[in-house]
């Protein structure tokens, strides 16, 4: 049975580009100004299905890249290969190679961080942002290992648990399916558990999956579309997703001349009203008026967890079809 909502062979068009920092997969579908969607951890080009085709009818040039790491995209030994600098070059360099002179980045995730500092440090290249599930945070403030090594409590932050090497590594990928469906059954919409830490925190000793919440899978999520991210996970491993949070403070080290830097370009935001991680982040969203001076919308969807554009498809896509109306006007191709 193939998976539900794919854009069709005939519809979509897949590429690999080779470029100076290894080779990026990515899908495209449809004419007009570009738009490329970053996704975040642990996914693919595939968390972008349902906004393909949509973005595609309302007469834009979708492209969906699996990053670095993951899917059919160049996976690096190195863990330095991943630093947000490297990745801020490739996303500008693979603007140029598909022809264009500028984009509008979609990024959820981790995918929202990197269209963040992209749209800080080329802005010329990426006039307008928008931002699904994580905010815009300047760079800057304390050393990240250092605010995560004074978190109060018994459990460990989720974070350093991950950027441990090879820790993370052994307890997903005993059971990559396995753990990619609690994960994302735990951080989704009506998941999340009534009392205790949640998934986000990791006991002592022990292993993320402890914290699932268990259950069927959540309803945006059909069998064969889990099967599609656990076959790539199977492929690949886990290595190249985790190397974004071992770079943290590397990325703080390099970003630290745009330190408190707000990002003036046009923005949106888009986040589920029970996405959890909004809990650690809620003074981010709460500066935004100095963050994000151009932001034109800031939307939190009821009932909606993480994995928002998966979660709620038909108001993510209407959002950004309105959104980029008005962040393209006369743009054309974008084409030099």
């Amino acid at each position: 049975m193939a998976p539900r909502s794919v854009t069709s062979p005939a519809a979509a068009r897949r590429r690999l580009l080779e470029l100076p920092g290894g080779r990026v997969h990515l899908v495209e579908q449809g004419e007009g100004p570009l738009v490329l969607l970053l996704h975040g951890f642990p996914e693919s080009w595939y968390s972008w299905r349902h906004q393909l085709p949509a973005l595609a009818a309302a007469g834009y040039r979708a492209v969906a890249v699996d990053a670095r790491g993951y899917g059919r995209s160049s996976r690096p030994a190195s863990a330095d290969a991943y630093r947000a600098v490297a990745l801020v070059g490739e996303t500008v360099r693979l603007v140029r190679e598909l022809g264009e002179r500028r984009a509008v980045l979609v990024g959820h995730d981790w995918g929202a961080t990197l269209a963040g500092q992209a749209g800080l440090l080329r802005p010329e290249v990426f006039p307008a942002v928008a931002l699904l599930g994580v905010p815009y945070t300047p760079p800057g403030g304390p050393r990240p290992s250092r605010v995560f090594a004074a978190m109060p409590g018994e459990d460990e932050f989720y974070v350093p648990y991950l950027q441990r090497p090879g820790v993370a590594e052994a307890e997903i990928e005993r059971d990559v399916r396995g753990w990619l469906a609690g994960f994302y059954t735990s951080l989704s919409g009506g998941r999340a558990p009534a009392e205790g830490p949640g998934p986000y925190f990791v006991p002592r000793g022990g292993e993320m999956r402890a914290r699932f919440t268990g259950g069927p899978l959540p309803s945006w999520l059909a069998e064969e579309e889990l099967d599609v991210y656990a076959g790539e996970f199977e492929r690949t491993g886990f290595f190249g997703a985790l190397a974004r949070y071992r770079n943290m403070d590397r990325d703080w080290e390099d970003l630290a001349a745009w330190e408190g830097e707000p990002l003036r370009q046009p923005t949106l935001f888009v986040a589920g009203a029970e996405d959890a991680s909004l809990r650690w982040l809620a003074e981010a969203v709460d500066a935004f008026e100095q963050t994000l001076p151009a932001l034109t919308g800031r939307h939190l969807l009821d009932g909606c967890g993480h994995w928002v554009q998966q979660e709620r498809p038909e108001e993510v896509n209407e959002l950004l079809r309105g959104w980029l109306a008005d962040v393209t006007a006369g743009w054309g191709t974008g084409r030099p």
